[in-house]
């Protein structure tokens, strides 16, 4: 079998599950993964005949495909926000909400970061002993920012603030030992450190304040299971998708308490939220923070909670 003729059997057998243009676009990036070709040379050697071992591997890609099972696990990879992470069925396949969740996130963080350091600058200038330091927000040393991000996943919160906020010091909570050695696997591959830890956050008590506090938590109620699509229910983990309790909301109560302890005035907080609660969601914020906002995502759905201390 060539590449090409491979290729009119992929969008044969696939075709009742994928567009043509779906089709196209996951058979380029699965002969790109067996046989080693970018989509140019793929073009350029389609009547080349494939050797027999990638023609399995390929045969056997459809199969699994054939169940539902998400391409990414299939690779073993995937892109978010420009970077590349590995996944697999221990962690949620990123989506292109979080990416809206840490644009938002980098922005603000920019913004208030100026603000913090004009602040500083003020403090500085004032009689050492007399001055209030109690509106420090960098903890106890002000020129390093601390980052809390809670139920990490695959870790593409934390990798991607530490990526774009390279001083910080990132910590990654979350109750999942297999998703943590899949966070820890992409932290190595893209070289930058985060502090990770084991532990289950309903149960868990914070140690030290945090300029700036971040969550995808899971906020899918146990009743809107029968909403969410066969692909996702039996391929990725329930965990990470659905509320361990009856209240959807367990995470952001716990969240909202944390934040009015220990994240540092003028501190921000960051949340991505189940599009059905976002009013009950934002009522959680209103006492304890100077501003707390309810944002839409670009498909016009409630999305994220920006909060600031």
């Amino acid at each position: 079998m060539t590449i090409l003729e491979f290729k009119r059997y992929f969008k044969a057998e696939l075709s009742e599950l994928y567009t043509e243009s779906e089709s196209a676009f996951l058979c380029s990036v699965f002969v790109q993964k067996v046989v080693g070709f970018d989509s140019f040379h793929q073009r350029r050697f389609s009547h080349q005949e494939l050797l027999i071992q990638d023609e399995q591997d390929l045969l056997q890609i459809i199969s699994e495909l054939k169940t539902n099972k998400p391409y990414q696990h299939i690779v073993g990879e995937t892109e978010f926000y420009g970077m590349k992470f590995f996944v697999n069925e221990h962690v949620l396949i990123p989506r292109p909400e979080t990416e809206e969740l840490l644009e938002l996130a980098i922005h603000k963080i920019k913004e208030q970061s100026v603000i913090l350091n004009a602040a500083e600058r003020n403090e500085e200038s004032q009689d050492p002993i007399t001055k209030d330091s109690s509106h420090s927000v960098q903890n106890d040393n002000k020129n390093i920012l601390k980052i809390l991000d809670i139920g990490t996943g695959s870790g593409i919160i934390p990798l991607v603030l530490k990526k774009h906020f390279p001083e910080a010091e990132v910590t990654s909570i979350d109750f999942s030992e297999k998703a943590l050695e899949m966070a820890k696997k992409n932290a190595d591959f893209h070289q930058l450190a985060i502090n990770f830890i084991h532990t289950d956050y309903l149960n868990f008590e914070l140690k030290q304040n945090f300029d700036v506090i971040i969550s995808n938590p899971p906020y899918i109620g146990i009743e809107e299971e029968h909403e969410i699509a066969d692909s996702v229910k039996e391929f990725e983990p329930k965990m990470a998708l659905f509320s361990p309790t009856s209240d959807a909301l367990i995470f952001y109560r716990k969240i909202a308490e944390d934040a009015e302890k220990y994240l540092t005035n003028n501190g921000v907080l960051f949340l991505e939220i189940n599009q059905k609660l976002g009013p009950e969601t934002l009522e959680l914020y209103t006492s304890g923070f100077s501003e707390a906002q309810l944002i839409k995502d670009l498909s016009e759905n409630d999305r994220f909670i920006f909060a600031k201390k």
